[in-house]
């Protein structure tokens, strides 16, 4: 299926049924800063539940690649996706990892079918991460291709 692209905000998906909120977290656990403040001033749990997830205080494992998917509603989930490696550009290289964004979503892939849900997204990667969308775009098409896929530009 084809990404769906909308104007509106990705916190708030426009789909009938379940649904997962996908947005890139960096590796070194820090919540603070772009699309997280949105989510975090809708719903509490997906920052704490990341912050233990980063701390370590979780049996799943976190790094790269990896994702956290937290249920916010009954039909509602976040997922927090590891695709930045810190948060600060380094010898001009940025921090988004395209191999960790398309790990990232094979997971949210197989989660969204057996929950039977659609995937919602910003410009994942693309904002303090660094990366082009020209990257990211055809590595959600790829991964996510069997699914409802809408990607949100913010009305500013």
């Amino acid at each position: 299926m084809p990404i769906r692209y909308v104007i509106g905000d990705a916190t708030r998906p426009q789909a009938d049924g379940p649904a997962i909120i996908v947005h890139v977290c960096n590796d070194i656990g820090g919540w603070g800063r772009g699309f997280v403040l949105a989510i975090s001033k809708r719903w509490s749990e997906p920052e704490i539940e990341f912050r233990k997830w980063a701390r370590g205080d979780l049996a799943q494992p976190y790094g790269l690649g990896e994702v956290q998917l937290v249920q916010i509603e009954p039909e509602l989930w976040v997922a927090n996706l590891v695709g930045q490696h810190g948060v600060r550009r380094r010898g001009g290289a940025a921090p988004v990892r395209y191999e960790a964004i398309r790990e990232g979503l094979g997971k949210v892939a197989k989660l969204a079918i057996e929950v039977g849900a659609s995937v919602h997204m910003p410009r994942i990667g693309c904002g303090l991460a660094g990366g082009r969308w020209e990257e990211v775009g055809p590595i959600v098409s790829e991964t996510l291709s069997n699914l409802d896929v809408t990607v949100y530009d913010f009305e500013s």
